[in-house]
This record gives structure tokens, C-alpha cells and sequence, in this order.
């Protein structure tokens, strides 16, 4: 008699292998024995009620008695580290001699085997989930979904932060975001456009949340009235995400949380709506707790964590939103406040206290675009297809930028956002 540990996907099952006449021999019996842990295999046999609770197998209160057995495909060498050490609480006690934490490095060298474990396929289940509920909402909302080149031919925002690559007898960028298409696209009419793609970003940022490839949920749509139509839906989209998670896929959040324990997502979902603040008013509550205001001119990402632990403990909510950021800290595409032009009509959304979303009102006026151009350093010359875009008139219009992997870090509290990304790519890793 031998006993077999069968896994598919998230859930696994007991199985039992005895000597029956006529159908498994004992030397049957013994080769399923010798069989590799990790093995992929084909099974048949009965499905039959277990006498007492399988605490090692996710599905406790059955198995399978084998009566035919295939090898698909074995396991060559030593695995890298043990299955059941690469789903171990990441807070459980590490006693000396009682088991392997496995490194973070270690997983990435080794992500293949890394993404078998139970809790990866959670995450990149829950990772599709965004997307699906991303796309399915602006679905909802009049949106169609378009494709933009990621070859462009000049650095379209900060020319330190993007890369540079051979084109034929010239150069040409990777894509920092489809923001220039998507506002190419509102010019011609489209009105409400969103993009799910790849983002690269040349920043030699080795941080817990910083990626150089990363996928980008972006959206573009005219505005009617108010600039807060754009930020409003962009709220609305997030949450309609985070209700859906919620719902629709507490099992692989818990799996996740076995993991990577958590106190759980928070928001405000009631009639007294999202948190709001301005720019100044985020200041001030910074100031209120200690910060210098000399320092405050920007937030940087220290004190947005610490604005998110002030948050929290005085709006108990996880998720908010700042608006009306200082011009000077925007792109140049950026619309000035009307009645204020020292400051912009832009927002950022965050997650315990991390940036997920950038987004504005953008420039719809050519000249004015050109001169905002040349303000921050930027040669409209350089980009004549895209200002030319809006000399055949344009509605106003505004946007955002998600990143993915982020959004699904902060939900889920993984605390690096490599265990987001499939493969991730940073500037240290390019493989596998």
C-alpha cells in the first residue's frame, strides 16, 4: 500500500494506491513509491469518502483509490526548495533545525517552481480578477479598449527615465505609459478609451515597489463640465475592483492571507463616499503630526506612508485620494487650476499609503500645450505628431494611469511587489 498527495492548481487530494488482483500488482504498488515528489502524473480511480479528516490535503474529507496510473513527466536533479517550505507563513516562528525559510531570491531564480505553490496561483488568479473587473467595468461605462505602440520615436516625459533602443538607422523609446495615445485617440473622436499594456520605466529604483516593466491599466475620456467627472469614474472603477475581489474571490484571498497575513483591505464604500483631501490639506494633516512644512513642497514616499498611517487612524480607511497637486510637480501636459495657476487639475490615489494611480485634466489647446512644452525643457518640435494631434481641435479631456502589480501588492499586503509580477523584471533581474 502506498499514499499519494495529488495536486491540481489550489487544491490537492489523498490518494491511495493498494495491491488488487487482476488490476496493481505489488510492483505497481512499488513504483508509485519511487516516484518523485513534484511528478506530473494521470490518475483514474474511485472517488471514495475517507474515514477521518485529511489534514494535509485541501480537500479533507475524501480520496482517491488509484486503479491506473501514468507518469506524464518526471523530476530531473534536486528541487530547489521544498513545496511545502514555499507556501510557509511568511510571520510563522523560524525554530533552528524545524524548517527553511525560502528568500525571496531565491524564489525568482527559481519562479517556476516558485509559481506552483498554492498561494502564487491565488495571486496571479486575483491578478486576472483585476483586470477582468477593470476591463468589465469601463465596458459598462461607454469605453472601448484600444492598443498602442510601445516604439516611440521621441522620450515623451523625462528623458532620464526611459529606454533607448537601436531602430533600423535610428533611435527610438520604450513606451512610459500610452499616455500621448490615449489623448491622440479623445482628438479623434474615440471619447472614451482605456489601454491594459506593458510600461518600462529606465529608473534605477531597487525598491519593494518599483518595477521596470509593469503592466498599465490606463484610461482617457472627454470631459463635459469638470475635471472631477474623470477623477469621480477613476474612484467608482477602483472600487467596483476592490467590491469585486471582495465577493467574488474571498477563497484566494484567504489562501493568500495563510501566507502573508494581513489586517484586511479597507475603504469606504457608505454614502459619505471616498476621502478626499487637497494637496494642502494632506500637508496640513502632516504638519499636525510633526512634519516640517519646509519639506512638505512635495510628499515623498516616507511621508505618503505616514500620511496613510494618519489616515487610517483617523478615517479608519486603507484607500484616498489627493487632489489639486502643485503645477510644478506635474507633466507638462498637465491643465492648470483656473483660479489658481500654481496649482493643477490632478489627483493621486493611494493604497495604505502608497501612490497606485497618477492622473490629470490635460492640456486641449495647442498653443498653450507648446508653451507649457518648452516651460519644462521639452522641444515641441520633438513631438510635432503628437501636438499637431490637437490643431484639429480636441474636447478637454483627462485620464489616469494604474499600475497592476501595485494595486494587487497593497490589496493583498504582499510588501514587494516582485511576488505581484510574474516575472518580474527590475534592475538587477532579467531572468528567467
Amino acid at each position: 500500500m502506498v499514499f499519494l498527495h495529488l495536486r491540481q492548481r489550489t487544491n490537492s487530494v489523498q490518494a491511495l494506491m493498494q495491491i488488487t488482483e487482476g488490476q496493481v500488482s505489488k510492483q505497481m504498488v512499488k513504483w508509485a513509491g519511487s516516484l518523485a515528489v513534484e511528478s506530473i502524473v494521470l490518475v483514474e480511480g474511485t472517488v471514495k469518502q475517507s474515514p477521518e479528516l485529511i489534514k494535509s490535503a485541501t480537500i479533507d474529507d475524501i480520496e482517491i483509490h488509484v486503479s491506473e496510473l501514468w507518469l506524464l513527466a518526471g523530476v530531473e536533479g534536486r528541487l530547489p526548495f521544498s513545496f511545502e517550505d514555499a507556501g510557509r507563513s511568511e510571520t510563522a516562528p523560524e525554530v533552528e533545525g524545524q524548517f527553511n525559510r525560502v528568500l525571496l531570491d531565491t524564489r525568482l531564480n527559481n519562479r517556476v517552481f516558485d509559481l506552483r505553490a498554492m498561494t502564487n496561483h491565488a495571486i496571479f488568479k486575483l491578478q486576472h480578477a483585476i483586470g477582468d473587473l477593470f476591463r468589465s467595468y469601463l465596458n459598462s461605462n461607454g469605453f472601448i479598449e484600444i492598443h498602442s505602440p510601445k516604439l516611440q520615436g521621441a522620450a515623451t516625459e523625462s528623458g532620464a527615465s526611459v529606454f533607448k533602443v537601436d531602430y533600423f538607422k535610428g533611435n527610438a523609446y520604450l513606451a512610459q505609459s500610452p499616455q500621448l495615445p490615449k489623448q491622440m485617440a479623445i482628438a479623434a473622436d474615440f471619447e472614451r478609451v482605456y489601454e491594459i499594456g506593458p510600461v518600462f520605466r529606465a529608473e534605477d529604483s531597487n525598491t519593494h515597489r518599483h518595477l521596470t516593466e509593469f503592466v498599465g491599466l490606463d484610461l482617457e475620456m472627454a470631459i463635459e463640465e469638470h475635471y472631477h467627472e474623470v477623477r469621480d469614474l477613476l474612484d467608482g472603477m477602483l472600487k467596483a475592483i476592490f467590491r469585486g475581489l471582495k465577493e467574488q474571490y474571498a477563497n484566494e484571498i484567504a489562501t493568500v492571507g495563510r501566507q502573508f497575513e494581513a489586517e484586511e483591505f479597507k475603504w469606504r464604500d457608505g454614502p459619505e463616499g471616498t476621502l478626499i483631501l487637497t494637496f494642502k490639506e494632506a500637508v496640513d494633516l502632516l504638519v499636525e503630526d510633526g512634519v516640517g512644512r519646509d519639506i512638505l513642497d512635495d510628499i515623498n514616499t516616507e511621508n505618503e506612508k505616514r500620511l496613510g498611517r494618519i489616515v487610517k487612524a483617523k478615517y479608519d480607511t486603507d484607500y484616498f485620494i489627493i487632489d489639486k497637486f502643485p503645477l510644478a510637480l506635474r507633466p507638462f501636459y498637465t491643465m492648470p487650476d483656473p483660479e489658481d495657476p500654481s496649482l493643477s487639475n490632478s489627483y493621486d490615489f493611494f493604497m495604505r499609503g502608497e501612490e497606485i494611480l497618477s492622473g490629470a485634466q490635460r492640456i486641449h489647446d495647442p498653443e498653450f500645450l507648446s508653451q507649457q512644452m518648452r516651460a519644462k525643457g521639452v522641444d515641441p518640435e520633438s513631438m510635432k505628431g503628437y501636438v499637431d494631434g490637437f490643431r484639429i481641435g480636441c474636447p478637454p479631456h483627462g485620464g489616469g494611469g494604474i499600475g497592476l502589480e501595485r494595486v494587487l501588492m497593497l490589496f493583498l499586503k504582499l510588501n514587494n511587489i516582485r511576488r505581484a509580477s510574474l516575472f518580474p523584471r527590475d534592475p538587477k533581474r532579467l531572468e528567467p
